[in-house]
C-alpha cells in the first residue's frame, strides 16, 4: 500500500538518490519536483496526489498523479498539453486542478511563469550572434605543446648541421669525388643565394644629338635648274624687247623666288660645310642693276 509518511521518513532520514546537499540547503534533482527544494510538500515520491509542469521539445505539459493509479506505474502520470498562450495555459491549469490544494496550484503557476520567461529569453538569445566557447581537452593541449617543442628543436639542429657542412665545403675540407650523396644543385643554389648582390642601377646615358646631311644634292640640282631657267629666260628677254606687263610681273615673281631659294641654299651649305667630310661647291649669285633698270646675274663657284 501507498503510505506517504513512511516513504518520507525513509527518504529524509536514511537515503535518497535525488538529494543534493549544499551549504545553503537541500535540493532535489527529481525532474517532477515543482520547486526543486527537498521538503515534505514538494517531494514527488512522498505525495500520492501530486502535479507539476514539464517541457518536451518546446511544449509545456501538465503532469498529474493520483492515488487511484498508484498500483499502475505505467499509467501513473496523466499528461495534459498546455497552449502556448500564457493566459489560456493558466485557464487550463485552473480547470484541471479545480479541487486540488491551493498551495500546489500556486506553485504550479509560478513554475509556468518561470518556464515561459525562460522560453522567451532563449528565443531572444537565439536571434543574436554570439561566440561559441569550445573546451579543448588537456591531453590534446599538452600533446600539441610537446610536438611544437620537438619540431623547434629539430629545425634548429638541422639548420646548424646545414650551416656547418656548408662552411666545411666552402673551406675545401670535403672533396666532391668522395661524397656520393652530394646534392650539387642544392649546393650551387645556396652559393648563388649567398653571392647574390643587389644590381646597381646603371646611369642612364645622355642622349647624343647629331646633325646629318639631308637632301642637299637634290636642293643643289633644283637650284641649278632654277638658275638655268633664269638664264634662258633672260636671253629670250634680251632678244625680244617688246614684252607685255604680264611677262614682267612673272619675271619679278620668278626672280624673288630664285633669290629666296639661293639664300636658303647658301645658309644650309655654310652650316653643313664644317661637319661634312668632303667639301662641296658653293654657288653664289651676284645681282647687279644698271642705270637703265636691266638686272644682270652672275654665278660664281
Amino acid at each position: 500500500m501507498q503510505h506517504d509518511e513512511v516513504i518520507w521518513q525513509v527518504i529524509r532520514h536514511n537515503h535518497c538518490s535525488y538529494l543534493a546537499k549544499i551549504t545553503t540547503g537541500n535540493f532535489c534533482r527529481n525532474p517532477y519536483n515543482v520547486t526543486g527544494v527537498c521538503n515534505r510538500s514538494s517531494c514527488p515520491l512522498a505525495n500520492s496526489r501530486y502535479a507539476t509542469i514539464r517541457e518536451d521539445n518546446g511544449v509545456f505539459y501538465l503532469y498529474m498523479k493520483t492515488i487511484e493509479r498508484a498500483h499502475m506505474p505505467k499509467d501513473l502520470w496523466e499528461r495534459v498539453k498546455l497552449p502556448r498562450n500564457y493566459e489560456k495555459a493558466l485557464e487550463v491549469i485552473d480547470k484541471q486542478l479545480m479541487y486540488w490544494p491551493k498551495l500546489l496550484i500556486h506553485k504550479i503557476k509560478q513554475r509556468l511563469t518561470k518556464m515561459t520567461q525562460m522560453r522567451i529569453r532563449m528565443r531572444k538569445l537565439a536571434l543574436k550572434t554570439r561566440e561559441k566557447i569550445m573546451t579543448t581537452p588537456r591531453k590534446q593541449i599538452k600533446r600539441e605543446a610537446r610536438r611544437e617543442e620537438k619540431a623547434e628543436k629539430a629545425a634548429l639542429l638541422e639548420k646548424s648541421i646545414e650551416k656547418e657542412l656548408l662552411e666545411r665545403l666552402q673551406k675545401g675540407v670535403y672533396q666532391q669525388s668522395d661524397i656520393y650523396n652530394y646534392p650539387l644543385e642544392e649546393y650551387n643554389k645556396v652559393l648563388d643565394m649567398e653571392n647574390l648582390q643587389p644590381v646597381e642601377e646603371e646611369d642612364e646615358e645622355e642622349l647624343e644629338v647629331e646633325y646629318v646631311e639631308g637632301y642637299d644634292e637634290l636642293e643643289e640640282e633644283e637650284d641649278m635648274e632654277d638658275f638655268g631657267g633664269f638664264a634662258a629666260h633672260k636671253s629670250q628677254a634680251g632678244s625680244s624687247d617688246e614684252e607685255d606687263d604680264e611677262e614682267e610681273d612673272d619675271e619679278a615673281v620668278d626672280l624673288s623666288r630664285a633669290k629666296r631659294k639661293m639664300i636658303l641654299a647658301s645658309k644650309k651649305l655654310e652650316k653643313n660645310g664644317l661637319d661634312s667630310k668632303s667639301k662641296k661647291t658653293r654657288v653664289l649669285v651676284e645681282v647687279e642693276q644698271e642705270d637703265d633698270g636691266v638686272e644682270r646675274k652672275r654665278a660664281v663657284q
